[in-house]
């Protein structure tokens, strides 16, 4: 599970697989910020993610991203 001010590389394949969605502009420089939170929360909003907190990368949140998007 992400989640704001988590870092590393997993935060980079998240930014690389919601940019391929167009949902998140900003760097890939792999900090979970306000703008990465946001994204998230517009990706479960636009696919009906449930399961996660809001802005939370959890399990749910990440299969659904992961079969929508390729393997950066």
């Amino acid at each position: 599970m992400l989640r704001e001010g988590a870092g590393g590389p997993e935060v980079v394949e998240l930014q690389e697989r919601l940019r391929q969605l167009a949902v998140y502009p900003g760097p890939e420089d792999g900090r979970y910020d306000t703008d990465v939170r946001d994204a998230v929360a517009r990706y479960q909003r636009t696919y009906g993610v449930a399961g996660d907190p809001v802005g939370v990368y959890g399990a749910p949140t990440r299969a659904s991203l992961e079969s929508r998007t390729q393997a950066p």
